[in-house]
């Protein structure tokens, strides 16, 4: 393996527009601030016999343990904040990764999409629990047709947004027994271009990045449509912090020649933060490349969020296959 070496530190500068939306020029009402955020470069420290590939999934536990869904093996790896690796698991069919979550037991959940299941593991592998059929897709109560995340509440209810073919959320109970769906194919408000990412508030009030059709979709646990975010960011990735700050990775909203939202290749690289209001507290530009893996500190199809109790941002990115921590500059 070619071995590359880099500066102690590498600084992405990253341009923060406090404004409602991403558009909108700065006023005298609004402002704009450059902060300064270090790529950790000692994180993580990977085997030096593993390997990443494609970066969908990255979740972070109360301890701040930092767990990676990778399409490689193995697919599910542990870290500390620190960077030193933990432990790690092989999934089936590891190339359909895409997101990974931590319930409120500690218990670890993941989508994959080419699989067609939604699997809960104990934090050390052990699997506990498998919604759908492996390997058969479908429409009806017991089957997905590419899963791409779920949410768990308190309750242990599971909503699985499902996802590149049935463009439905889906409510089962803690044991795993379908209780409740809703969505279809659709532009019109409570329906879904595809529902990619799926996040759950103390309220319980879900936020469903509806990715191609560029808005964030807000639910009761009933399916009633609460709220429709539009225009704001191409959403792919969605994180929920205990302050109830929404983050979220993805591009800006652009349309081709079509009229059509420009989602892949994506147009840039971009971080957003909102209240539960859907106002937007910061907007955040990333460094954008089209090498592979690119410098660090550059992204390449920012699929996956997370976000620690210190502040740190973890994120993974499809083309450059790999997670990186981004830690705010003091």
């Amino acid at each position: 393996m070619r071995s590359t070496s880099y500066p102690l530190a590498v600084v992405v500068s990253l341009l923060i527009l406090l404004s409602q939306v991403w558009a909108q020029p700065p006023t005298d009402q609004q402002s704009s601030t450059t902060l300064n955020y270090v790529v950790d470069v000692t994180w993580p420290r990977k085997p030096d016999h593993f390997k990443w590939g494609q970066m969908p999934g990255i979740t972070v536990d109360n301890q701040d343990q930092v767990y990676i869904f990778t399409r490689s093996r193995p697919a599910v790896q542990v870290y500390r904040p620190d960077g030193k690796f933990l432990r790690a698991w092989n999934v089936e069919d590891f190339g359909g990764a895409h997101y990974i979550r931590i319930g409120p037991k500690g218990n670890v959940w993941t989508a994959n999409i080419n699989n067609h299941v939604v699997r809960k593991y104990s934090p050390e592998g052990k699997l506990l629990l498998t919604l759908g059929q492996v390997g058969r897709a479908g429409s009806d109560r017991r089957h997905f047709d590419r899963p791409t995340d779920m949410a768990v509440l308190p309750t242990g209810d599971i909503f699985v947004s499902d996802g590149y073919g049935n463009r439905r959320v889906m409510h089962f109970d803690a044991t795993g027994k379908y209780v409740n769906q809703w969505g279809q194919a659709g532009t019109k408000p409570g329906r879904f271009a595809l529902p990619h990412s799926i996040v759950a508030d103390s309220h319980g009030r879900l936020y469903v990045a509806d990715r191609e059709n560029a808005r964030i979709q807000v639910f009761d646990t009933k399916g009633k449509l609460l709220a429709v975010w539009a225009d704001l960011i191409t959403p792919w990735g969605l994180w929920l912090t205990k302050k109830g700050e929404l983050w979220v990775c993805g591009s800006s909203p652009v349309k081709d020649n079509t009229g059509k939202w420009l989602v892949i290749p994506p147009s840039d690289q971009v971080l957003m933060k909102l209240n539960l209001k859907g106002k937007v507290l910061l907007r955040v530009p990333l460094k954008k490349t089209t090498a592979l893996p690119g410098k660090l500190g550059e992204l390449n199809w920012v699929h996956g969020i997370a976000v620690d109790s210190q502040g740190n941002l973890y994120l993974g990115d499809i083309q450059g296959g790999r997670a990186q921590k981004f830690s705010q500059k003091q």
